[in-house]
């Protein structure tokens, strides 16, 4: 979680003027944690948003208030808001436009408040910075602390078929998640990308395998076998974090026999996860790309949760 400044960024530039809504501080239970923001602007006379604070009756007066009232506010999760959590959250509101989105430029660690900076802030960014870490998001005597936000995970994702679809519009939302999705050719592509996605044209996908980080997840989900098998072959060579492949037992059995043949061991072609998704959710597209989206965060969060193998066969 941080501030998104290339989000912030690319708003101010197509709309010109959009406030942040981030929560704060929060206390007893709530809808989201500390870090959550949303975009907020005004476009044909309507207000119009992007990402979520936890939604409900909290977040339609939050919009409602961004752009007119900007600030540190403080709202009980009660009756008052027809809400039953039963905690409170403190919204911290700013308003930018393009001088004030490049006076954040150059700045890895946020933090803005009224007056001067307090001691107990700069102590947190000094600390920070001598320890070789980011900090958490934080209000501060009154102050709003943020990282920017740095993606921890790179995704890449092999195919613009409709699985390969699929899974960019249930990914893509999703924080500190960087996607690159890989297709043949342009025109493989749909004409609107979700912001964020590096596309990624490449006439023999194989070759691009090295432009990815060692530490990557992958999804190879391409229209060809041939393509998919050579996929494999150079992820074995190259390293990955984890790759996940479409397809039934049958055609598993098959890429395992030639990946033998092409000189790797057992135990690296069993890095490799195939298939792939939830065999109760169905074939549907999106129904696979649920399936897989919650593995991935599974095994984001540590909770042992493993990628199944079964179901999500393709061609």
């Amino acid at each position: 979680m941080g501030f998104d400044l290339a989000g912030l960024k690319a708003a101010v530039a197509a709309q010109g003027r959009v406030a942040r809504v981030v929560i704060a501080e929060v206390s007893g239970s709530a809808p989201r944690e500390v870090g959550c923001a949303m975009l907020v602007w005004e476009e044909a006379g309507r207000l119009r948003q992007s990402g979520t604070i936890g939604g409900g009756a909290l977040e339609l007066m939050a919009v409602e208030q961004a752009l007119s009232a900007p600030g540190l506010t403080r709202h009980p999760l009660g009756p008052g808001l027809g809400q039953c959590c039963g905690g409170a959250v403190v919204l911290w509101t700013e308003v930018f436009d393009a001088a004030g989105v490049a006076a954040l430029e150059g700045q890895e660690i946020v933090a803005r408040g009224s007056g001067e900076r307090p001691l107990a802030v700069q102590r947190l960014i000094d600390r920070a910075r001598g320890q070789g870490r980011l900090p958490e998001p934080q209000l501060v005597q009154g102050w709003m602390v943020e990282p920017l936000a740095r993606p921890a995970r790179q995704l890449w994702i092999w195919g613009a078929g409709h699985v390969g679809r699929a899974m960019v519009q249930v990914m893509a939302p999703l924080p500190d998640l960087a996607i690159t999705w890989v297709d043949t050719a342009p025109e493989r592509f749909p004409d609107e990308v979700p912001p964020g996605v590096t596309v990624l044209p490449a006439a023999d996908p194989a070759r691009a395998v090295p432009h990815a980080p060692q530490e990557a997840e992958h999804l190879i989900l391409t229209y060809s076998h041939e393509i998919d098998l050579a996929l494999c072959h150079a992820l074995l060579r190259h390293g990955f974090a984890f790759a996940g492949l479409i397809g039934s037992d049958t055609k598993w059995a098959r890429f395992r026999s030639r990946l033998r043949t092409l000189g790797h061991a057992d135990a690296q072609i069993s890095r490799i996860s195939c298939p792939i998704g939830q065999k109760t959710y169905g074939r549907h597209p999106q129904a696979i790309a649920i399936g897989v989206a919650g593995q991935l965060l599974g095994q984001k969060k540590g909770d042992g949760t493993a990628w199944i193998h079964s179901s999500a066969s393709g061609a």
